[in-house]
């Protein structure tokens, strides 16, 4: 469903995520606590992606990595986002095609998250969208040396080429590539994905002792 507001919002939020199916979410994070255990930590940062979007004053469209398996299993809430199916192709590729869309469909500027990022907030959000009226780029590294948010006011296709994604070296070759551009970054504070056990053992350790 498209939101009735996209005709005149300029400001753009991609999201790509995946349908909360039982073995088809958090892999990595599965094979240390089971599959079960990990299509529920992944409903809980679905559902932390939500509230932290849900207020911001942008055209959301959900990218989804596949086809669901059966109908419902993505929670209404997420029925007023644009809904897309992802474009085939490595990680970089399918961004970047997100990113296309977005600008070709009104967009004057783009922002693009996961649903991996527990730290991701409405008010770093809000940040990344007023980075981008002084800057060309805005970029949120993650600790695993990848990021969690990037943003553009026109699309910058060689951000998504030659990348080894999933590796700690996307996020240096992406600045270099910026730098090589000479374009202006903005870069955000860095955050943890929560993409294995550890980095959930990291999570709930930071949340119950938040000080």
């Amino acid at each position: 469903m498209v939101s009735s507001r996209s005709d005149i919002l300029t400001e753009h939020l991609l999201i790509f995520a995946r349908h909360p199916e039982l073995g088809r979410v958090k892999t990595r994070l599965a094979a240390g606590i089971g599959a079960a255990a990990a299509l529920a930590v992944y409903q809980e940062l679905l559902q932390h992606t939500y509230n932290v979007t849900v207020g911001v004053a942008a055209h959301k469209t959900v990218w989804l990595a596949e086809a669901p398996v059966a109908l419902g299993t993505l929670p209404t809430v997420w029925d007023a986002y644009e809904q897309q199916l992802q474009f085939p192709g490595d990680l970089g590729l399918k961004m970047q095609m997100a990113f296309s869309h977005a600008f070709s469909h009104g967009a004057k500027t783009a922002i693009i998250i996961g649903t991996d990022c527990p730290g991701l907030t409405e008010a770093l959000l809000t940040e990344a969208y007023a980075a981008l009226t002084t800057h060309d780029v805005v970029i949120g590294a993650a600790e695993d040396g990848g990021y969690y948010l990037l943003g553009m006011n026109e699309l910058y296709q060689d951000l998504f080429v030659n990348k080894s994604w999933s590796t700690d070296s996307v996020l240096a070759h992406t600045l270099d590539d910026a730098a090589r551009l000479g374009l202006r970054v903005a870069q955000l504070p860095t955050l943890r994905d929560v993409d294995d056990a550890a980095d959930l053992a990291a999570w709930r350790a930071a949340s119950s002792n938040p000080n």
